[in-house]
């Protein structure tokens, strides 16, 4: 069985909740990270940076949320993929870590960066339910993460990006989400 290695208000949570949206089984291991279990030898042999999450897949590990969404959405989406849709896949997950989360939780970026993420999100969300269309994808899982945590920890206001405010709302309330990122609001 697949086991998800990770923490309390982590970025497990978004492995999490892709991981009920597939609806195949595994198995959470929670870490302790103030008692360091990320740092004990047992687990720096599956991410030898100590970081979560990561996870065990058979004899495959793998860390780096992005990652492992990537590979997750590889193994067990029902919907085979091109090479081009796989690409366009790994731009937004790859977005969502190291453009929107730095862009918006780096204090020393929000101002410059927030309207130029939050503009076109809104203008895409204003056009089509979700990231690439009216379906569903790990894509959204990975954005809609990142833009979810903003009133979780930020408390800024999105009033400016009804759109975006409105696409949150609707992926917030997933049933999938609702048993992880959503359970820890």
């Amino acid at each position: 069985m697949l086991k998800l290695y990770g923490s309390a208000r982590s970025r497990a949570s978004i492995v999490h909740w892709y991981l009920e949206e597939l609806e195949i089984p595994y198995e959470f291991v929670k870490l302790d990270i103030q008692a360091g279990e990320h740092l004990k030898p047992e687990y720096l042999a599956i991410n030898p940076f100590g970081k979560v999450p990561a996870i065990v897949d058979g004899n495959f590990q793998l860390w780096e949320s992005g990652a492992i969404l990537l590979y997750l959405a590889d193994k067990y989406s029902k919907i085979p993929l091109s090479l081009e849709e796989r690409a366009v896949f790994s731009q937004w997950v790859l977005f969502a870590n190291a453009t929107l989360g730095p862009g918006i939780f780096r204090e020393e970026n929000r101002e410059r960066e927030m309207l130029r993420l939050l503009t076109p999100l809104n203008e895409i969300f204003s056009k089509q339910l979700f990231l690439l269309g009216d379906h569903f994808t790990v894509a959204d899982v990975a954005v809609a993460a990142i833009l979810n945590y903003i009133p979780m920890i930020l408390k800024l206001d999105l009033g400016p990006y009804p759109a975006v405010l409105n696409y949150m709302k609707q992926l917030s309330e997933r049933p999938a989400f609702q048993r992880s990122i959503g359970s820890r609001a």
